[in-house]
């Protein structure tokens, strides 16, 4: 909800409290890479979390050579495993396991892997507070002193004042809703954390389970992290019933229903329409919070540590814009960096996911019994390509995209300029 509009009577502001050059809004990947970003160049940066540390987050926890690229200097994974071979099923009929010399991705537990983050984020420079919900930001009214100054209202009426804002507060992000984000993808992710004996961890050390699902769309896994298996399902939004049998079924199909789980969870993911803007004035959004995540596999972890260091980066900038029209040409140029990479690669998982909807089955069979697709897959997870340079490098692979997915819209090919805001966008 935004505060644009809102009576700031019940806002308790100390005259003589400092002004922050950058509040950050969430401590995930997003806002903790954000909070190092900024408080590498020297600034003044609050780093706000509504939970106390660590937290759990709904997950699967697979970090991609993306995401290694992206983490800051020095950081050390705290990998539950390293995955070698990939099982392929499609809703568990024609199996096959296909193996990686070299490491393809990492497993971690996210409440270690965000705690580290913001452990970076603090030895950089970045103040953390936890237990600290946002009610609303405003940019104009009693609580803001001039035009350069954002309001940062908290739960209770205390409020923060900032240069910059940064919205990394989640998929039901209220900054996000403040800066208009808008969504056109809404996806249910189920999960469950299995304890099993070490005879089944052995089983599957090394090696992760993708099932293609039953819904269009849809698709399983299993991620081993020690004695620890994390089992989730993934598909749009309004087939809760047919995805809680989903993973029923996917969990007894794996032999592991007679294990308690030690934690049950669902999440909603959402992908930001092709118009939805990133910033609003000096708030800036990054990560869940700008529905940036790739649309095929919903892959989440690289675009939060990549978009959340780009919002820092540009955070300083607007922290240093004078006026309006600087404020909001470095805002622009936030998006033109999101849009040129984030943006290109999210047009191609719009249009893998469209193909896959329609050709499970084809998908099944290129992974498992073609090795080029094989070979590509492998270097995706591992950094060493992605997939908007695949489908550009590769006249194959356009082909076949073409042939199975739709064509990108002209509005994905530009990026979008902020805009007004819509409230209503997007709502918890």
């Amino acid at each position: 909800m935004s505060g644009e509009n809102s009576s700031a009577d019940d806002v308790q502001v100390d005259d003589a409290q400092r002004v922050w050059d950058v509040v950050v809004v969430g401590a995930g990947p997003a806002g903790a890479s954000a909070a190092y970003a900024a408080a590498v160049a020297g600034r003044r940066v609050l780093l706000l979390e509504k939970a106390e540390l660590p937290r759990y987050k709904t997950c699967g926890g697979g970090i991609i050579g993306p995401s290694r690229d992206a983490l800051p200097p020095g950081f050390e994974l705290p990998l539950k495993d390293r995955v070698h071979a990939v099982t392929f099923s499609n809703n568990g009929r024609f199996t096959r396991t296909r193996r990686s010399k070299q490491m393809m991705f990492g497993l971690i537990n996210r409440p270690e892997f965000d705690q580290q983050l913001v452990e970076h984020a603090q030895k950089a420079g970045a103040e953390l507070r936890t237990g600290a919900a946002v009610q609303r930001v405003e940019q104009h009214g009693s609580a803001v002193p001039d035009r350069r100054t954002v309001a940062v209202v908290l739960q209770g009426g205390e409020t923060l004042l900032a240069r910059a804002v940064v919205g990394a507060d989640g998929s039901a992000s209220r900054i996000g809703a403040h800066v208009g984000v808008k969504v056109d993808q809404v996806d249910l992710g189920l999960e469950a954390e299995i304890p099993v004996p070490e005879t089944v961890a052995e089983d599957w050390r090394g090696r992760v389970l993708i099932d293609w699902g039953p819904m269009p769309g849809s698709y399983g896994w299993v991620f081993p992290k020690g004695d620890t298996l994390t089992v989730g399902v993934i598909s749009a939004r309004g087939e809760g019933a047919a995805t809680k049998r989903y993973l029923e079924d996917f969990i007894a199909r794996l032999g592991l229903a007679g294990f308690e789980p030690s934690i049950s969870s669902g999440h909603l993911t959402r992908c930001r329409a092709d118009d939805s803007p990133l910033s609003r004035g000096r708030v800036l959004v990054c990560g869940d919070a700008a529905g940036l995540l790739e649309p095929w596999t919903r892959e989440g972890i690289s675009f939060a540590l990549r978009s959340g260091r780009l919002a820092g980066e540009w955070a300083v900038r607007i922290a240093e814009a004078h006026d309006a029209v600087d404020t909001r040409r470095q805002a622009l140029n936030y998006a033109f960096a999101i849009k040129a990479g984030l943006g290109v690669e999210m047009s191609v998982g719009k249009r893998m996911l469209a193909a896959f909807e329609r050709r499970p089955g084809l998908f099944h069979a290129a992974l498992t019994g073609f090795r080029p697709a094989w070979r590509a897959f492998k270097e995706i997870t591992q950094g060493r390509t992605s997939l908007g340079e695949l489908i550009r490098s590769h006249p194959l692979a356009q082909r076949a995209l073409t042939a199975f997915g739709p064509e990108p819209s002209a509005k994905e090919s530009a990026p979008t300029e902020e805009g007004a805001a819509d409230e209503e966008a997007v709502t918890s």
